[in-house]
């Protein structure tokens, strides 16, 4: 089972929609990405998929389980390694003590970081980091995985590979990935299909399939992003002068 949006709005007490009438059916095992300038309600609409807020109109379907969740920064507990930080996540998640020492050894194998489970946070990386959270988000054992920019602080080849290393994840899990992006070419580069957000409130303006021949055709790559960057940079504008007037 994927993911069902239904004419769904958000609207924070006291303040205008942020989300308004968005339908969308994510399919299960699919990459999708959400791109939208700031201020869109990209992280909102993770936030209502994820269960942290309920929808002030219209109605979301996520398999029973609920989704697993990564954010832009790792925030993994400074006083334990980052196997300690994995195997926590599936201690919280009732997984049997008996078992977690293997899985989390499965977890960190998965992320390509196989010898630095003994490693504090302090001493990885800011790609290896977000390995670490990478593997714990998986640790919860959910089909969806919800990911909100969490790359956007990494330098350009440090994303390069780990763009790389995602899709590679995707396909042997199979997992439903929704990720959000406010960067075109990643857009691009990781999904299968990309849902362009309007500013203020969010909506779907576009959605866009990325076939494997466009994903590696450099010029139709570069035309779709020109395309899309001139749709976002459009929203950001009409998002500034509703701030300015307001």
């Amino acid at each position: 089972m994927g993911v069902e949006l239904h004419e769904v709005s958000l609207s924070y007490e006291g303040s205008d929609l942020v989300i308004e009438n968005l339908s969308a059916q994510i399919e299960d095992g699919e990459f999708i990405a959400i791109l939208g300038a700031s201020g869109c309600g990209k992280s909102s609409l993770l936030n209502l998929i994820a269960g942290l807020l309920q929808p002030t109109s219209g109605w979301l379907e996520v398999p029973k389980d609920g989704a697993a969740f990564m954010f832009q920064d790792a925030n993994l507990l400074p006083w334990l390694s980052a196997a300690e930080n994995i195997s926590l996540a599936l201690k919280l998640g009732g997984y049997p003590a008996e078992q977690r020492d293997v899985r989390v050894a499965e977890l960190l194998r998965l992320v390509q970081l196989g010898q630095s489970g003994k490693k504090k946070p302090h001493e990885l990386s800011g790609g290896m980091r977000q390995r670490v959270a990478l593997a714990r988000a998986l640790a919860q054992d959910r089909q969806v995985l919800l990911m909100d920019e969490p790359f956007a602080a990494l330098d350009a080849i440090t994303r390069d590979m780990l763009h790389e290393e995602l899709r590679n994840l995707w396909q042997q899990t199979g997992k439903t990935i929704i990720f959000v992006t406010h960067n075109v070419r990643e857009a691009i580069r990781l999904s299968g299909r990309i849902l362009v957000l309007s500013s203020h409130p969010g909506r779907i303006l576009e959605t866009r399939r990325i076939s494997t021949q466009l994903r590696n055709d450099p010029a139709q790559s570069a035309a779709l992003a020109d395309e899309l960057t001139t749709i976002l940079r459009k929203e950001q504008r009409k998002h500034e002068h509703f701030d300015s007037a307001s």
